[in-house]
């Protein structure tokens, strides 16, 4: 049953953009959506199943998850018994400048691993001191940052090399405008003609290449980042009802459902949550 579910998000004291998340899941089934953060999780007991970057996976006990920012995916359990996993939310502002520090260079960005699933002793129990560190709250600031620069490390480690083709970096480009578009207008009344304008597309072009791109349409990706800064805004302590009517939701059950198929919990459940 869904109500079994439980999902606690604990924000780092140190580390201002990442936020760890413990959940255990019986019977819930995330709708598909994508975060603006890296996320690295690990599958503890059960299995996670899901669907992300155009193919469906399994995660039995053990199994780092790794999801680049804006990766769309949904998730269950994948067998009879409970879901336990732990997962890492890391904004690439706090992560990319450790990545271009591993790498040995000024600037490096959207590190991507090759595999969603991996397994990778070291790499997990990086991710689980530092998930260790932040919900047990203990430890310094150097200890988290320590640990997330250990992440880092160990992710540039296994990406080696990566450039892409002309072809994939011009469509990168003109879809990464009209993402940028949609996040500076993100409590706007949004047009599909205003998005593929700002992607210099032609409206169906651009709707082809950005579902086939991202596995949702432009509508579904600026509800997805609606809910993303209603999120923000929640963590900040803004009014539950300024922030429904702020990013375009009709009212706050439409909000409630939305959110809580992304996050398990309610809106309020959340503000409650993170702010402990």
């Amino acid at each position: 049953m869904e109500q079994d579910s439980q999902f606690q998000f604990i924000k780092s004291r140190h580390l201002p953009e990442v936020t760890a998340l413990q959940a255990e899941m019986d019977g819930f089934t995330y709708d598909k959506h994508a975060h603006e953060e890296y996320a690295f999780g690990v599958t503890l007991s059960g299995r996670q199943d899901f669907f992300s970057n155009g193919q469906f996976h399994k995660s039995p006990p053990g199994n780092i998850i790794h999801l680049k920012p804006e990766e769309v995916h949904d998730g269950h359990s994948g067998v009879e018994e409970p879901l336990s996993y732990v997962m890492l939310y890391v904004h690439p502002r706090q992560i990319e400048p450790l990545f271009a520090d591993a790498a040995g260079v000024q600037r490096i960005d959207d590190v991507r691993m090759s595999e969603t699933l991996v397994q990778d002793p070291v790499l997990r129990q990086h991710i689980m001191e530092l998930v260790r560190l932040i919900t047990d709250n203990v430890g310094s600031r150097i200890e988290q940052e320590h640990a997330l620069l250990r992440i880092a490390s160990r992710v540039v480690q296994r990406v080696g090399h990566y450039e892409p083709d002309e072809l994939t970096r011009r469509a990168d480009a003109l879809l990464q405008r009209a993402k940028d578009f949609i996040h500076h207008h993100v409590d706007a009344d949004l047009s599909l003609e205003d998005i593929s304008d700002a992607a210099n597309l032609s409206k169906y072009h651009f709707l082809r290449l950005f579902r086939r791109q991202f596995g949702i349409t432009p509508h579904q990706y600026v509800i997805n980042c609606r809910i993303n800064a209603a999120r923000t805004a929640l963590e900040t302590g803004e009014p539950l009802n300024d922030v429904v009517y702020r990013y375009g939701f009709s009212d706050l059950s439409h909000f409630n459902r939305r959110f809580k198929r992304i996050y398990g919990m309610t809106p309020k459940q959340y503000q409650s949550n993170i702010r402990r």
